[in-house]
């Protein structure tokens, strides 16, 4: 076997991986997140919506309701922040994110009850944030995991490049986070409304069968996920 046509089938592996990987990741945040608006009545990874919702709750003259949405905002910032730490240099990015996301989720779960509503809402909200560490860059595609706006804009950016004749590096990888999301959503929605708030602990053991399965990713591939690929230069002729 040739050099080069082992790097192929390497790199080829390496990609499989990391879209089965974000598809994971991406149906677990869509079900968390039907799930939590469902539950708490506010969206625990959709950021955009809670922004909207703390304006409008500030219209309708509701500013404790806005106060908290806007508290959401800051958890899921610093879940990113955290996230992000926990990676830095990390032979097991992955693996060491996922089990941070599932232990904060195990919390969320167990403070059930009216009093620590406010509470578990912050905790599942940080663990969505923190998720987003997991994975950044797919063969140097960025790659969002809770966030979708962004790569349906990049999709959509790519069926224009494509239609010009300008086609883009494998920008159909872009709408693997929303088919996860939107899948994850649906069964979300549903087992909320048949388990009540139980289905948190079906959600925590999601996140633990990710966990188990992002430890089995070899370490030099779980680097390449926070790497952004250095364009090659061209050779002048």
């Amino acid at each position: 076997m040739t050099r080069q046509r082992r790097r192929y089938i390497i790199r080829r592996r390496r990609t499989t991986i990391g879209i089965v990987l974000v598809a994971a990741i991406s149906f677990l945040a869509g079900m968390t997140d039907a799930a939590g608006l469902l539950i708490a009545g506010s969206f625990v990874s959709f950021m955009s919506g809670n922004t909207t919702r703390a304006a409008v709750a500030l219209s309708d003259g509701k500013p404790a309701y806005a106060i908290i949405l806007l508290g959401a905002l800051l958890m899921f910032v610093a879940g990113n922040a955290l996230g992000t730490i926990i990676a830095h240099n990390a032979a097991r990015r992955a693996f060491r994110v996922l089990i941070t996301v599932t232990l904060i989720l195990v919390f969320s779960a167990a403070i059930s009850g009216p009093d620590f509503a406010t509470l578990q809402f912050y905790g599942i909200v940080l663990a969505m944030g923190l998720v987003n560490a997991a994975v950044d860059h797919i063969d140097g595609l960025p790659i969002g995991l809770t966030y979708v706006t962004g790569a349906l804009s990049r999709f959509g950016k790519g069926i224009g490049s494509w239609i010009v004749g300008t086609p883009r590096s494998a920008w159909g990888l872009q709408i693997v986070p929303w088919i996860g999301m939107a899948t994850g959503g649906v069964c979300g929605a549903f087992l909320e409304r048949a388990m009540g708030s139980d289905v948190l602990w079906l959600i925590c053991a999601l996140s633990a069968m990710l966990t188990l399965l992002a430890f089995f990713i070899p370490p030099r591939f779980q680097r390449r996920l926070a790497h952004r690929s250095t364009p090659q230069p061209v050779k002048a002729h």
